[in-house]
């Protein structure tokens, strides 16, 4: 946890915030172990981030003075159309995401996606934005991103992408038939990537009949939760 992410709930007032719920107070009481008057890197969901003072420290509650005097980190002109992972995966990749500062991501389906994926626990709203905070903990960020869930792959192709890569650069990360991912591009860019099977050959061609470029990252075929943050360092 590099940033303490306050919830409105933490706020006594703009300027006091109180913790006492297990997670936070005890990862500050066996990690960071401030003293009175120590100053911990906090910042407040969706706003501005900065310093608070420990006030009051207890086993049962700290009490932080507040200095919130900088906006959060530029996100990344990114948005991320994944479809949906292994239950095993979602966590880490949702905190990858949050921490590297992608803002829209579209979770959808495709074929080479298990539909009994669809009723884990693991994408219920409240564990979803479970693992976006640790991401944004992770990351020294703010602003919670934004998931949408599209169930079903050609009405989304349909109705909802056209709009998504309207005046971007649109890319699917696939290894076939695929030219090299670029490298720091300066445009706002939509991507796409795949199941661990990969999109298969309809959806590819439903894809690049938008205009989607197909984008490969070398020889080897990688699992999506390496595929993510490699795509995104190459990227940005």
């Amino acid at each position: 946890m590099n940033l303490l992410l306050l919830a409105d709930s933490d706020l006594l007032s703009p300027t006091v915030a109180d913790l006492s719920d297990k997670r936070r107070l005890d990862h500050i009481l066996q990690v960071l172990k401030p003293q009175l008057g120590d100053r911990l890197t906090v910042g407040r969901l969706n706003g501005d981030w900065g310093t608070g003072e420990v006030t009051e420290l207890s086993r049962e509650r700290i009490r932080l003075s507040l200095t919130l005097d900088r906006p959060p980190p530029e996100p990344l002109p990114l948005t991320l159309v994944l479809a949906l992972p292994r239950p095993q995966q979602i966590k880490r990749i949702l905190q990858t995401v949050a921490g590297s500062g992608v803002k829209a991501l579209h979770l959808i389906h495709s074929r080479r996606v298990e539909k009994s994926y669809w009723q884990s626990p693991s994408i219920h709203p409240d564990a979803v934005e479970a693992q976006l905070q640790l991401g944004l903990e992770q990351g020294c960020d703010t602003v919670m991103p934004q998931v949408h869930y599209h169930r079903q792959f050609k009405p989304f192709v349909e109705d909802t992408l056209p709009g998504l890569i309207e005046g971007r650069l649109a890319m699917v990360a696939h290894p076939y038939d695929a030219i090299a991912c670029p490298a720091q591009v300066q445009e706002p860019v939509t991507l796409l990537v795949g199941p661990e099977g990969g999109f298969n050959e309809y959806e590819i061609g439903r894809l690049s009949e938008l205009g989607v470029q197909a984008v490969h990252l070398g020889p080897r075929i990688l699992k999506t939760e390496v595929a993510i943050p490699f795509l995104l360092g190459r990227l940005f």
